[in-house]
């Protein structure tokens, strides 16, 4: 595997973007993985890695570079912990329009990397990035070819670039991965995006059991069987959609 640290150009700055991809058999498909809320970390860079390694070329960019932050160090539980208002801050700085400037620069810079397809995308979000990872999958319909969401936040706003609004917008697979209990995405808003998704080329599917943020092996509320399965998930969706 070859790992890099690129500084990307954008329209505001550049983003630090980690990108890891197989040594051998290029070019692969890109996949662009969006990070959450407690930012860039290794444990971050380790699953892009473990995208990699099925052949693909994954782009993991730092979202908060506009606020000069890049890894933000352990977040505390405690809500009223002044690094949890921080991450909450920085959070709330960026959006829809914003990520989608980012992506066109990522998408720019693999364009021109022999290592990469950029022709064949696939995206992936966790938390607050599912919205941009959906995002994605409308405003580049001809590049990208399945999205995911994994417990993602702010799925069914009254917004025109509302996840739940994205079927009518893409050819692209969505997939929605959600947490059985998470107080960031409540079954009411799991309904909503099931109701519009109804015949489109989608799957929303709900984890039992298990809480936001069960993927990160990291996380207290790690749950080792739906991490696994949501990496079956991935990886299948990506390997029906992303072939050369």
């Amino acid at each position: 595997m070859i790992d890099q640290q690129i500084e990307i150009p954008t329209k505001d700055g550049h983003t630090t973007t980690f990108i890891t991809h197989p040594e051998r058999g290029g070019p692969f498909p890109v996949i662009i993985f969006y990070m959450d809320a407690p930012a860039i970390r290794e444990e971050l860079r380790d699953m892009a890695r473990r995208l990699g390694t099925s052949g693909y070329y994954v782009m993991l960019p730092n979202l908060y570079y506009r606020s000069g932050v890049m890894e933000l160090g352990p977040i505390p539980p405690d809500p009223d912990a002044p690094e949890r208002k921080q991450m909450f801050g920085y959070m709330n700085s960026i959006n829809i329009p914003l990520v989608m400037e980012d992506t066109a620069a990522l998408l720019a810079y693999a364009d021109k990397q022999p290592a990469a397809n950029a022709e064949i995308v696939g995206t992936v979000g966790y938390c607050m990035s599912g919205r941009y990872a959906v995002n994605a999958a409308t405003h580049f319909p001809d590049r990208v070819k399945a999205a995911a969401s994994i417990y993602g936040t702010h799925l069914a706003t009254d917004q025109p670039d509302s996840p739940h609004l994205a079927a009518s917008k893409t050819r692209a697979e969505l997939y929605f991965g959600c947490a059985e209990t998470d107080i960031y995405a409540p079954q009411e808003i799991i309904d909503k995006v099931t109701a519009s998704m109804k015949g489109a080329n989608a799957e929303i599917e709900i984890y039992p059991g298990t809480h936001h943020g069960f993927a990160f092996p990291k996380r207290p509320i790690y749950d080792r069987d739906a991490a696994e399965r949501h990496w079956e998930r991935l990886l299948v969706l990506y390997r029906r959609n992303l072939s050369k």
